[in-house]
C-alpha cells in the first residue's frame, strides 16, 4: 500500500481517485472546488486544504490538471517545497513537452523523482481504471511507480527514459485522433446528405479496414444524440494545439491536423462544453440534416 496524492478532481481525476482507493492505497486529494473531495473523503481519503499538504502526506503525487500554467502554479503554490526528496511527481496531464522538461528540472533539483505519464481513454477509461499511459521515466523510477500506475491504468507503456517522451507520444496520438474525428464527421455528413441511413454506414464501416473503437463510439453517441460529458471539445482542441506546436518545433508539416483543428475551433465557438462529437451539429446545421437513428415508425 502506497501513500498517494492526487491534485485535480475533475472528469478524469475523479475516476483516478476512485481507483486508487479501490486498490487499497492511502489517498490525499486536493481541488479548487472542495465539494469535489467529499465523495472520496467519505470513502477514506484525506482532503488537503492546499497543495502543500498533499506533498506532506504523499510519496507519489499525481497531477491531473488542464495545462502547464496550472502545474507551474501548483508547484509554486507549495507542492515543490513540501514534497520530500525521493518522492515521485507523476504528471498525467497533457502539456507541452518543453513545459514538462522545465518542471522536471525544478523537481530534480529538490531530489524529487519525475514520471511523465499522459493518458488516453477519457473519463470512461479513468472511471474503469483502463487508461492507456505513455510513461517516460528512468527505469528505476518507472519500476518504483508501477504499482500506483496500475491503480489507474491498464495499458502502461514505458516509452523512454527521457522526460518529455511521454508527451511526445501523446502529441502523436492526438494527431491521429483529431484527423480521425474529422474524417468521421465528414463521412457521416456526406452519407446522410446523400440519402444513406447512418446505421447502414456504420454497419459497413465497422467491418471494413477503417473500422475502429473510435468510429463505433463516436457514431453511436452521435446517432443517440448523446453530446454530454466524456471528452470535451476544449480538451481535444488543447491537445491538437500541443501537437501543432511540436510539429513546428520539429519542422514537420501537419496539413491534415491543421484542418481538423479548425473543426475543433468551430466546435469551441458553438458548443464549448459538449463532447467532441458535438461538432457533427455544425455539419447538420449547414446541410439541413440530422445524423440519428431511425425511429420505430421509420424502420417499418
Amino acid at each position: 500500500m502506497a501513500r498517494v496524492g492526487l491534485i485535480g478532481i475533475g472528469d478524469m481525476g475523479s475516476g483516478m481517485a476512485a481507483n486508487i482507493l479501490k486498490n487499497g492505497h492511502e489517498l490525499v486529494v486536493c481541488d479548487l472546488r472542495p465539494e469535489q473531495l467529499e465523495p472520496f473523503v467519505a470513502r477514506g481519503a484525506r482532503a488537503a486544504k492546499n497543495v502543500g499538504e498533499v506533498g506532506e502526506h504523499a510519496d507519489f503525487v499525481f497531477v491531473m490538471v488542464m495545462n502547464g500554467d496550472q502545474i507551474a502554479a501548483i508547484l509554486k503554490g507549495g507542492l515543490l517545497d513540501s514534497m520530500k526528496p525521493g518522492s515521485t511527481f507523476i504528471c498525467t496531464s497533457t502539456i507541452l513537452r518543453s513545459e514538462l522538461i522545465e518542471v522536471a528540472q525544478l523537481l530534480k533539483e529538490k531530489g524529487i523523482r519525475v514520471v511523465d505519464a499522459p493518458v488516453s481513454g477519457g473519463a470512461p477509461g479513468a472511471a474503469t481504471g483502463t487508461l492507456t499511459m505513455m510513461v517516460a521515466a528512468r527505469q528505476d523510477v518507472f519500476d518504483g511507480a508501477k504499482e500506483v500506475l496500475h491503480a489507474v491504468g491498464e495499458h502502461i507503456y514505458h516509452v523512454g527514459e527521457e522526460i518529455g517522451a511521454g508527451q511526445t507520444v501523446k502529441a502523436c496520438l492526438a494527431v491521429l485522433t483529431g484527423v480521425t474525428y474529422a474524417g468521421i464527421f465528414e463521412t457521416l455528413a456526406l452519407g446522410v446528405k446523400a440519402g444513406v441511413k447512418p446505421e447502414t454506414l456504420c454497419e459497413v464501416i465497422n467491418t471494413s479496414v477503417v473500422g475502429s473503437f473510435l468510429f463505433r463510439d463516436t457514431a453511436q453517441n452521435i446517432m443517440e444524440r448523446n453530446f454530454a460529458g466524456q471528452s470535451r471539445i476544449g480538451t481535444m482542441y488543447k491537445d491538437l494545439g500541443i501537437a501543432k506546436a511540436l510539429g513546428r518545433e520539429c519542422g514537420v508539416p501537419l496539413f491534415a491536423l491543421s484542418a481538423a483543428a479548425e473543426w475543433f475551433q468551430a466546435g469551441i465557438s458553438v458548443n464549448p462544453e459538449e463532447s467532441n462529437w458535438a461538432i457533427i451539429k455544425i455539419f447538420e446545421d449547414m446541410l439541413g440534416i440530422e445524423v440519428k437513428k431511425a425511429s420505430a415508425d421509420e424502420r417499418r
